[in-house]
């Protein structure tokens, strides 16, 4: 069924650049873009036109990293640094998910919630027990959102309550991937938490199986200064973080690889990150939370390096992929002012500019839309041959006399800087949703 919405268009033909059009056509034929039109081309026979006059239409956002498990505490006990944090709060929430019945009722909460949120496409954690991670599988294909879900990997270093054997979790990870096969819009991906919470002999079986499956991989790097030591002095054998994950093929050998954080990465971090492509899932909301840092986005796009932007829940405080792009910019401008404070001190550095709003917001669209390209799949963009992921927002809160005045992409800004969301319209793949 091909279908168009009329409306003011927006998404990013770039980085640095927004391709914007005032009351024009977008038009779908099944899950696919045809693309951006002032008026509707005779050669397509349209179904149906939804009338979204003066409201803005966009690209769907991207959330390259979440913990579903965590959504149950979100905001609260913010006070700890990552480790603690983790030891405090996470641990024992995550336990709990070994009642089904109570990882059904939370997950009911997250899987609705993240459904009504701008997020189109997402990258998430489960926890380590099969039968919780099943009923998210479950909960989340029928949203009609798309995305990625794992079950976490842990065999060392955490809590009695929150604890598995190697085998068992070899074991139920490959009946999750059995199970989740045939699945259509939620995928599985290998997801050990992180090096401390994994041994050597796991962790080389995990990159065993995402070889033999094809399957993507998503954990977490150098989040935390005690943590990149932590990594160091159970790995003394390895070169860096980066490289304790690369001894295991999870670093993109073979296959995509998404890494949370990334905030105190080094040379060799860097290195390995550029050449095995790489994506990093931006949290700029968790990373000041938790204490954990700055992540240098700008040294990253300028050694094109994948980046991508994430809520972290609930180390990040919201679901919001709009409050993600604004802390993105906002934070970027205190890295650069970090970096310009070292310079007056005639400290050696990397000047850092910060981000523009248009290359944050490529960033929520494109940047992590990419992680989810295959085949004739292209996703974070309008133009014609990418799938049809977009959300119609309705800015007429804002005052008319001005409104009336602004451009599109004044409207696009100030609409991501505002608390006052409203999603009108969500379409993934062809198929609204909302």
């Amino acid at each position: 069924m091909i279908y168009a919405l009329k409306g003011d268009i927006a998404y990013s033909k770039n980085l640095n650049e927004l391709s914007t059009y005032k009351n024009h056509y977008l038009i779908c034929d099944g899950k696919k873009s045809l693309g951006v039109f002032k008026s509707i081309p005779k050669k397509f026979k349209v179904s149906k036109i939804y009338n979204f006059s003066d409201k803005l239409i966009i690209p769907g956002l991207v959330d390259m990293h979440l913990h579903a498990p965590q959504y149950s505490f979100i905001g609260m006990r913010m006070d700890l640094e990552l480790i603690d944090w983790l030891n405090t709060n996470t641990f024992p929430e995550e336990a709990k998910y070994k009642n089904k019945k109570y990882a059904e009722s939370a997950y009911k909460i997250f899987a609705s919630d993240l459904k009504k949120s701008a997020t189109t496409r997402f990258v998430c954690f489960a926890t380590l027990h099969y039968d919780a991670t099943s009923i998210l599988f479950d909960l989340l294909e029928k949203t009609g959102l798309k995305g990625y879900v794992g079950k976490v990997n842990m065999d060392r270093n955490s809590t009695k309550e929150l604890s598995e054997t190697k085998e068992d979790s070899i074991k139920n990870t490959l009946k999750l991937i059995k199970k989740v096969s045939k699945n259509k819009n939620v995928k599985y991906i290998i997801t050990p938490r992180f090096i401390p919470s994994c041994s050597n002999e796991l962790l080389k079986e995990l990159g065993k199986i995402s070889k033999e499956y094809s399957l993507p991989i998503q954990s977490h790097l150098s989040e935390n200064r005690s943590e990149v030591l932590w990594v160091k002095d159970l790995l003394p054998e390895s070169k860096s973080y980066a490289d304790a994950y690369h001894m295991f093929e999870l670093f993109g050998e073979h296959t995509n690889t998404v890494m949370a954080h990334c905030v105190w990465c080094n040379e060799i971090d860097m290195k390995l990150m550029e050449n095995n492509k790489i994506w990093v899932a931006h949290s700029p909301s968790s990373n000041r939370n938790l204490s954990s840092g700055n992540a240098p986005i700008r040294e990253y796009l300028d050694r094109n390096i994948n980046v991508g932007l994430a809520t972290d829940v609930a180390g990040g405080s919201y679901l919001s992929m709009f409050r993600t792009i604004e802390d993105t910019i906002t934070t970027s401008k205190l890295k650069w002012l970090e970096k310009d404070i070292e310079k007056e001190k005639n400290t050696s550095t990397k000047e850092l500019k910060s981000l523009k709003f248009n290359e944050a917001f490529y960033l929520a669209t494109r940047g992590g839309g990419k992680f989810f390209d295959d085949g004739d799949t292209k996703v974070g963009s309008l133009a014609e041959g990418f799938d049809f992921d977009c959300l119609v927002l309705d800015d007429k809160n804002f005052d008319t006399t001005l409104y009336k005045e602004l451009t599109i992409e004044e409207r696009l800004e100030r609409f991501m800087y505002r608390p006052n969301e409203k999603l009108v319209a969500k379409f993934v793949a062809g198929k609204k949703i909302i």
